[in-house]
């Protein structure tokens, strides 16, 4: 089954800002350091809790030479934080909220930006959410971040993804608000959500700095991915075979709306190769690219971590 979000991937441009920003103004723990597999000359960050626990992990590719992109159809556009109740005044002073405080599907939200617009949405949510936050760098129990809410889609026509989540990934039509659709999953109390904005007019989005690359979904280990990878097919949809990721596998499939999903797996986690206390406290390569270490750290952006 689909135990709801697994990560989520997005683009940045400076590393030393993206880390700034989501280590010591968001108060997330950078849980790996490593590169891009398909770019060694690029950092991939994993941000979460402490452990790197499924439905808590935001990722970035800091490109640096990357343009800004354009959020639209297509797209996952918005990110959703689960965040105690009371705790949006404590963020409003802190972050770049685009908007005031509203209510939506009897929850209070809080919409934010990080410095290169990446949109997101601090959520005292309806629903009982027990997980333990990282806290750290002035961000206490009583506000940090516990993992994803949700993430919203915007899409031309709904109609298509809404199938993928439904027949698929075994979601349910929860509730809808305008052109707002939730989708949620009962296979999991947290990071249970996707909501799908329909909007006909709405131009393609455009990939760069400030977007999402990808939406991963959590599935317990390689046996139950195998499994979604024959529905995927039995569908007529390409998905990629099993890719070895360290830290978990992947298999990768664009669904009909256009937006990048992943399904991935919860074995082996990120203390594979770090001890919890000294996660992301080290560069960790995949192994091709170990015999070229000195020079990937030459050519990595200068951070201080």
């Amino acid at each position: 089954m689909i135990l709801g979000l697994h990560h989520i991937t997005a683009i940045s441009g400076n590393a030393q800002k993206n880390y700034d920003f989501y280590s010591r103004v968001m108060g997330l723990r950078l849980v790996k350091r490593t590169v891009n597999f398909d770019d060694p000359g690029t950092y991939h960050f994993y941000y979460g809790n402490q452990e790197g626990a499924p439905g808590t992990i935001l990722t970035f590719f800091p490109w640096e030479r990357a343009y800004p992109g354009v959020s639209g159809a297509g797209m996952a556009t918005e990110i959703g934080y689960s965040v105690p109740k009371g705790s949006l005044a404590f963020w409003g002073d802190r972050l770049y909220p685009t908007g005031p405080v509203i209510e939506r599907m009897g929850e209070t939200v809080l919409p934010v930006q990080d410095p290169e617009g990446l949109r997101i949405n601090l959520i005292e949510s309806k629903y009982l959410d027990d997980r333990i936050p990282w806290t750290s760098n002035g961000v206490w129990s009583d506000a940090a971040t516990k993992g994803f809410h949700s993430v919203t889609l915007t899409l031309n026509d709904i109609k298509p993804t809404a199938s993928i989540l439904t027949d698929v990934f075994d979601y349910e039509l929860s509730e809808q608000e305008g052109n707002r659709y939730r989708f949620k999953t009962e296979n999991i109390l947290t990071a249970a959500i996707v909501d799908l904005i329909e909007d006909p007019q709405a131009p393609r989005g455009l990939s760069g700095t400030g977007t999402n690359h990808h939406v991963a979904f959590r599935v317990q280990n390689e046996a139950v991915q195998q499994e979604y990878n024959d529905r995927i097919s039995a569908r007529g949809l390409m998905i990629t075979p099993k890719i070895d990721r360290d830290y978990f596998y992947s298999m990768y499939f664009r669904e009909p709306g256009g937006v990048l999903f992943e399904i991935a797996t919860d074995n082996p986690g990120f203390t594979v190769d770090e001890s919890l206390d000294e996660l992301g406290t080290h560069l960790k390569l995949p192994f091709q690219y170990e015999p070229d270490r000195d020079a990937i750290e030459k050519q990595l952006p200068k951070v201080n971590f």
